[in-house]
């Protein structure tokens, strides 16, 4: 296995996804990978269902798709503009405006009351142009702000919720049952690593407000936060083709989908690994909430 730096990312070449998940050594470097650049990049896979949902499950438990998703129930999340026709959906139909939001900067699952620890996604059909998914390091992103700030946000906590990210793009984006299955979480704005010890920052376009913060002062602080973790020259563009695996670390990076024509389809399939104790998600819970548990 070859590993090719991309910038804070890197693509994995001579290695498939079957042997990742099959071969014990080659799951240890691509771990020790996953945890050093953050993005790793897969090209040319023979991807199927099962391949993905083997090669993830060997870096910890799978998320169930949450209710109004597509994959609803299973270890799957479909990310498509295509309906059950194999017709492109309308600007207004509810796919569209999923994915629309999908291009807001943010972190998979830090609404749910277990929080990702990576997110693995895999291109079945794709767009003549446009629809890229760009990163950003939230681990360089934190090393840039100033010391005060990072002491302060060290012991600051954020409410996330979906319902907030989605009523950007709609106001009854998110479902009575959604908003009901997912009420607001808080998380620590802080994500130590435990494997080296570094920090990142950890926020989202779901979060919403700051404990012990006025509303106004909140949501001004963390749209300057993302600001500065996504300033021009600081984010990794992936170019999709078909047959890439992407895989990220939802504790150090946000990212967002990019546009495409409206008529041209595309098809994503997401597979979401839970973060544990091992991951450091002790190191993000309130301390209410690690006394009540």
């Amino acid at each position: 296995m070859d590993i090719v730096p991309l910038g804070f990312a890197a693509e994995l070449r001579g290695v498939t996804l079957a042997e990742i998940a099959a071969d014990d050594a080659a799951y240890t470097a691509t771990r020790a990978a996953f945890e050093e650049h953050s993005v790793l990049i897969f090209r040319g896979q023979q991807v199927t269902d099962a391949a993905q949902l083997a090669f993830a499950r060997r870096f910890g438990p799978l998320e169930v798709t949450k209710v109004g998703s597509r994959g609803a129930g299973t270890n799957l999340v479909i990310l498509s503009t295509i309906d059950e026709n194999g017709k492109v959906v309308p600007a207004d139909h509810r796919f569209a405006l999923s994915n629309k939001a999908n291009q807001l900067w943010h972190t998979d699952s830090t609404f749910k009351k277990v929080p990702a620890l990576a997110s693995v996604l895999s291109a079945r059909v794709i767009p003549a142009r446009g629809g890229e998914t760009e990163y950003v390091s939230t681990r360089l992103a934190w090393e840039r702000l100033d010391p005060a700030l990072r002491r302060r946000l060290e012991n600051s906590f954020a409410w996330h919720d979906y319902a907030h990210s989605r009523g950007k793009i709609a106001a009854d984006l998110a479902s009575a049952e959604e908003r009901a299955a997912l009420p607001p979480q808080c998380w620590r704005m802080a994500w130590k690593n435990p494997a080296n010890g570094r920090n990142a920052l950890y926020i989202a376009s779901h979060a919403y407000a700051i404990e012990g913060m006025k509303e106004d002062a909140a949501q001004k602080l963390l749209a300057e936060l993302i600001d500065a973790a996504t300033a021009p020259g600081l984010t990794y563009l992936h170019t999709w083709r078909q047959g890439d695996v992407v895989m990220w670390d939802n504790r150090a990076t946000l990212h967002r989908g990019r546009p495409w024509l409206p008529h041209e389809p595309r098809f994503m399939v997401r597979t979401t690994i839970s973060a544990t104790e091992a991951d450091g998600l002790e190191s993000v819970r309130p301390p209410s909430r690690q006394a009540a548990e």
